[in-house]
């Protein structure tokens, strides 16, 4: 298992040109494609518990690879 971290962007609903950057981070078995096809359960708990706040894109980075996978599904180095 490898540490991995769910690096999204959300913006406030009421303001949207107010956004800023979140991370989840958990442990994962799986490569990062696989990271960003599960992601989307851990998001909409996330905006259940902000409801003010709109994902607006998300990606997986692992801390191990120096690696990230985005929602398009591409592999790159960082």
């Amino acid at each position: 298992m490898d540490l991995v971290a769910i690096v999204f962007t959300v913006c406030a609903l009421t303001h949207p040109d107010q956004c800023e950057e979140q991370r989840i981070e958990y442990l994962w078995q799986g490569s990062l494609r696989e990271c960003v096809q599960g992601a989307q359960p851990y998001l909409a708990q996330w905006i259940g518990e902000h409801p003010n706040w709109s994902v607006k894109n998300y990606h997986c980075e692992s801390s191990q690879k120096e690696e990230r996978t985005d929602a398009r599904r591409t592999a790159r180095p960082t």
